[in-house]
């Protein structure tokens, strides 16, 4: 693999391990989840799928089949959270994350796939 591709692969896996852990323990997290109107088993679900994924993209270094997936999963995860950011109003810049995520992982899943071949 090559080196950007790894580098942006494993902090895009350690932002989703952050990220999944404040889904699950974080009161600002909880409130934001509140805010966007899901209820807290979608925020649990969210959370442990952002770690499963995160798992899944650091054994996509070995197994690419397995990173595709995650990476394709968090491209869903993240334009869906763009949408439902869009839903409720919130300013471009707050939407801005959900979307630049979108791309990596779009990135990233293409990366993977290219390794199949």
């Amino acid at each position: 693999m090559p080196a950007f591709f790894l580098t942006v692969l494993i902090l895009n896996a350690l932002f989703f391990v952050f990220y999944g852990v404040q889904s699950l323990v974080s009161k600002w997290m909880i409130a934001e989840f509140k805010r966007f109107g899901l209820n807290d088993a979608q925020r649990k679900v969210t959370g442990v799928l952002q770690l499963l994924g995160a798992g899944g993209l650091f054994l996509g270094i070995s197994y690419p089949p397995a990173g595709a997936l995650a990476a394709a999963g968090f491209s869903v995860m993240m334009l869906v959270a763009f949408l439902v950011r869009l839903s409720i109003k919130d300013s471009v810049l707050l939407s801005l994350p959900s979307l630049v995520f979108l791309f990596i992982n779009l990135y990233l899943t293409a990366g993977f796939l290219a390794a199949l071949r």
